[in-house]
């Protein structure tokens, strides 16, 4: 079924916004005047042709969508923040070729987008696969975002399917942020089911108070932690250093091996096929427990293992045998700048308070240790000691600071050039985004789950874990001409969660 045609829109009138306002000095005195504001250079990098990556925020809800009440209320939150409310255009005055934000009029109209659905449709085909095929063609190059209007639209389907009663998808442009800020963005326009005045509330990382209030063994200790905190720091610039050198040697000649997992060059021009698996977060959790690890490093673990059994199946299928050694990396996308909080974005909004913005990124390479072993528990065990590893690294941080080098002084296509190349030697993206502790509702409508892919970036596969409440959402982003059949190697994930669980339970570790 061709999704491209049968689209229709309502009419509402058009919503005016004021240019931006910035603060300048001019004769000792403040004064305001509307001035457009250039677009950072990670932005720009998402502009280019080899970098046109598009982030997707899928919401499955638990009733029937309501288009009117929906559009009533994007206009009082989301089009109230700047990104959504301006043009990106290349400043010819100059003849710099920079780009810059340039407020505009938005037409509501252009940005939904209600699909027509066949009353009949389950004749012929399921609403699962029908939510998937559409998906699929949004990623189409013919499908692309209008540049003439702000980089982003809606897509309202009310559509029962397994998961929910119908479904909204956000399609942004990644130049308008990062995609951790952009889903707390889009959570800051949701409020609690049981508290409709409060926003959504995070997950926190508990901070363990070792004041010793008496001051008891104070004296004695203080030469251990001493030697402690320099050892501490040598082996943090230590790993940042090696760090740093597999950074530049996959700039210049280092490629991960050559898997059914990678494909031919020009993938991120492909349409991508994006499905997504609902599982227990309380499982997730159970498992981490009981290896004194993190949410991450259990998604880590359960990715390493579910592409393990997927490669041994293909090698297999090929005729071949299952290498010894796999270098596999995942890339990181990390925001060296803190995302805003969700209170803060929903202040900005409600109030047109400030909230910092924009994408500085860095980049971690994440080696993934793929092999085959006795004990599931053990791909648990490597990933943990992996992020750790990483963890006492300043990669990001390192690699934030080579990319704006390299952009001042080469300029914008060779640093895309270089990060395309880096991202082309690796095998896969992936991220694991922490969501509400609560239920919440998006504009009156009680939200069943949360699922975040994008697509547009250099690689065959994307894995994303997302959490909401007591459920996480496995999503895959992949090129179907290199992986032609991403459902079983999402099943092989999620098997491998199961597989872990029985693991403990038989040891006797989860009651």
């Amino acid at each position: 079924m061709e999704f491209e045609e049968g689209m229709r829109s309502r009419k509402q009138q058009a919503v005016v916004l004021k240019p931006i306002e910035t603060k300048v000095k001019n004769r000792g005195d403040d004064m305001k005047i509307s001035l457009e504001e250039p677009v950072s250079p990670a932005g720009r990098l998402f502009n280019e042709p080899n970098f046109n990556v598009h982030i997707l925020a899928i919401m499955g809800s638990k009733i029937k969508i309501n288009l009117d009440l929906a559009k009533q209320n994007l206009v009082h939150t989301l089009l109230k923040h700047p990104r959504f409310s301006s043009l990106q255009v290349v400043d010819e005055e100059s003849g710099s070729g920079k780009m810059k934000w340039v407020r505009t009029e938005v037409d509501l109209d252009k940005h939904i987008i209600v699909p027509i659905i066949d009353p009949n449709m389950e004749e012929f085909i399921s609403p699962d696969k029908f939510l998937e095929n559409y998906i699929y063609s949004l990623t189409k190059n013919n499908l692309l975002l209008d540049r003439s209007k702000p980089l982003w639209d809606v897509h309202v389907l009310n559509l029962k399917t397994s998961n929910a009663e119908g479904v909204v998808i956000f399609r942004i442009h990644h130049s308008l942020g990062d995609g951790i800020s952009l889903m707390s963005l889009l959570l800051a326009c949701t409020r609690q089911i049981e508290k409709p005045e409060a926003v959504p509330t995070l997950p926190t990382k508990k901070i363990i108070n070792t004041y010793d209030h008496n001051n008891r063994f104070i004296s004695k200790l203080s030469i251990y932690y001493c030697f402690l905190g320099l050892w501490w720091i040598l082996k943090l610039f230590w790993n940042t250093f090696v760090d740093f050198v597999l950074f530049v040697a996959t700039a210049l000649f280092l490629k991960d091996t050559h898997t059914p997992l990678r494909g031919l060059p020009g993938c991120e021009h492909n349409p991508r096929r994006i499905i997504f698996r609902v599982v227990s977060f309380d499982d997730i959790k159970l498992v981490k427990n009981a290896m004194a690890s993190t949410v991450n490093d259990v998604a880590v673990g359960i990715t390493q293992a579910g592409l393990s059994r997927y490669l041994n199946r293909r090698y297999g299928e090929n005729g071949e045998a299952f290498p010894k050694k796999i270098r596999l990396r995942s890339n990181l996308l990390v925001n060296i700048r803190p995302s805003p909080g969700i209170q803060s974005l929903a202040d900005m909004m409600e109030k047109n308070s400030e909230a910092k913005w924009g994408n500085w990124i860095g980049y971690v390479l994440l080696p993934f240790d793929i092999c085959l072993r006795d004990n599931p528990l053990d791909y648990i065990r490597t990933a943990k000691a992996i992020i750790d590893r990483k963890k006492h690294s300043l990669e990001a941080l390192c690699t934030f600071s080579i990319s704006g080098f390299i952009f001042a002084l080469f300029g914008i296509k060779r640093t895309s050039a270089l990060f395309h190349k880096i991202l082309s030697a690796t095998t896969m993206a992936f991220s694991n985004v922490v969501g509400p502790l609560e239920e919440i509702g998006f504009y009156g409508h009680p939200m069943a789950y949360l699922a975040g892919a994008t697509y547009g970036q250099p690689h065959e596969l994307m894995v994303n874990f997302q959490s909401y409440v007591n459920k996480m959402t496995i999503v895959l982003s992949v090129d179907e001409a290199t992986i032609p059949d991403p459902h079983r190697l999402c099943d092989d994930i999620v098997e491998s969660l199961k597989l872990m669980k029985d693991a403990l339970l038989q040891k006797g570790l989860l009651k």
